[in-house]
């Protein structure tokens, strides 16, 4: 193999070669190569790792925690007299948030990677013909060639919207909101998803003053309404301002500075808005989406415009089969789990592929994207989904039944005094198996893989009355949904 981080000069030969080391992508190098003596390279730009170790899931759930950690025990009598009125330790917090980063050093992924037998390049690779892909660093440009597949994984981008004076203020986008250096006073977040809502719980944590503007109806979207009207009040109750229907239409900075990442960048920053009304803010948090980050691919070197996959993870449009896509670049559901199911299924058809073998096994097919994606949003309330909503099962024309419970249970009172919750599960008639389900309440993240097992396994929900709860434990709810579709 050429050694990790070989000079710009030397050109290589692999079995296959990664263009991005977040998650999707080891996985699908490792996958690929696996019990074999087939080579690999990731070729990445940043640090290995990818966006999820040092500007997403990790720094943000290490930042949400401690929040959910002292609210349960201020529910909890004999432990709330010992924690009293005491607010969060932010410093300390930070400290622990950057051990999970690493301190942005990638040095254990790149030790990783070496011990599975996969080479990382650094520098911005690019498609340069079939097979062939470029890598340019400081040193200059280097041709990788691949002898069975490349793989796209360079993830996705933050998206700013073309507000007047919005990029001009040096908002911050998610990766300054999970690293923040300093607590803005007052701040405005710009968007009603995931991003957006569990950045609101974390900064209100940290006492800040928060206001969503919120271009929709509704936060969450694509959840069941239910789920987005209660975690709507529960930042309502600890004091966040959410402005559904409500557009910046300009937005103004003083003295805009380019500090770094999570620091604040310059002057108070003055947003105006549909209604006619102005808000004053020390920092503006953009939660707008985000994108595919293709354009630096040179797709046009091999006759595309967009990236599409199908379910084996070969991008559509290029002859040959060598050509793959994982993660978010890939257009299907962009979560990070979701990119690293992807990665195993491509690198298994890859290995298949390069051993003349049939992808006649499910496990070369990824087609949880259509059925059992199952997604938490950490605030508070946490909700936890999977599968299809009732509205969307309705339009794909299912028949659908529903049942909802109130999560109250044995388990669910002896956890904490202040346990609240709601489930639902959409049911095909037709199949009696479950569709989707959703759970919001207090802590129900751990509750969701059961769902997930019953929805990627078309279970009959009369199998499940044979999966018995333990008792007592907040999963028994499972046992009252089931009672209440039995009548």
């Amino acid at each position: 193999m050429a050694p990790t981080n070989a000079p710009a000069a030397a050109d290589s030969e692999y079995d296959v070669v990664v263009i991005g080391g977040g998650p999707a992508g080891e996985n699908a190098a490792r996958y690929a190569i696996a019990g074999s003596d087939r080579t690999a390279a990731i070729v990445e730009h940043e640090l290995l790792g990818g966006e999820c170790s040092y500007w997403a899931c990790m720094p943000s759930k290490a930042l949400l925690r401690p929040g959910t950690v002292l609210g349960a025990a201020r529910a909890m009598p004999g432990v709330r007299e010992a924690v009293g009125d005491r607010a969060l330790d932010v410093p300390a917090i930070l400290q622990r948030r950057d051990s999970f980063t690493a301190h942005h050093s990638d040095v254990g992924q790149v030790e990783w990677a070496e011990g599975v037998g996969i080479d990382v390049i650094r520098g911005s690779g690019r498609l340069a013909g079939e097979r062939v892909v470029e890598v340019t660093d400081a040193g200059g440009t280097r041709t990788l060639r691949a002898r069975h597949a490349v793989v796209l994984a360079t993830g996705s981008t933050a998206t700013v919207p073309p507000t007047p004076g919005l990029r001009e203020a040096l908002p911050w986008t998610s990766r300054d909101a999970t690293n923040l250096q300093e607590v803005p006073g007052r701040v405005a977040i710009v968007g009603g998803g995931v991003v957006a809502c569990e950045a609101a719980n974390w900064l209100l944590d940290f006492g800040a003053e928060v206001t969503l503007l919120v271009r929709g109806p509704r936060l969450l979207a694509s959840a069941e309404p239910f789920a987005s009207d209660a975690v709507a009040a529960g930042l309502r109750d600890r004091g966040a301002t959410v402005l559904t229907g409500t557009t910046a239409t300009t937005v103004r900075r003083d003295s805009p500075e380019d500090s770094g990442i999570g620091t604040i960048h310059g002057g108070t920053v003055t947003l105006s808005l549909d209604s006619g009304a102005e808000l004053t803010v020390d920092e503006v948090i953009v939660a707008a989406g985000r994108r595919p980050a293709t354009a630096a691919l040179g797709l046009g070197n091999v006759g595309l415009d967009a990236v599409h996959t199908d379910d084996q993870l070969t991008v559509t449009g290029v002859d040959g089969n060598w050509l793959y896509a994982v993660g978010d670049v890939s257009g299907r559901t962009p979560l990070t789990h979701m990119g690293k199911y992807h990665g195993r299924v491509c690198g298994d058809v890859i290995a298949a592929r390069a051993e003349s073998r049939a992808l006649d096994g499910a496990r070369f097919s990824a087609d949880a994207d259509r059925t059992a994606v199952p997604q938490v949003v950490f605030t508070s309330p946490e909700v936890a989904a999977v599968g299809l909503t009732e509205s969307v099962a309705r339009a794909q024309g299912f028949d659908v039944d529903t049942v909802e419970v109130d999560i109250a249970v044995a388990g669910s009172s002896l956890s904490r005094d202040d346990f609240t919750g709601h489930a639902k599960l959409v049911i095909d008639r037709a199949r009696d198996t479950v569709l989707g389900a959703t759970f919001v309440g207090t802590e129900v993240a751990d509750q969701l893989h059961a769902a997930t097992v019953a929805v990627a396994g078309s279970v009959p929900l009369s199998a499940l009355w044979h999966a018995v709860p333990a008792y007592p434990t907040v999963s028994e709810f499972w046992l009252r949904l089931l009672e209440a579709r039995r009548g």
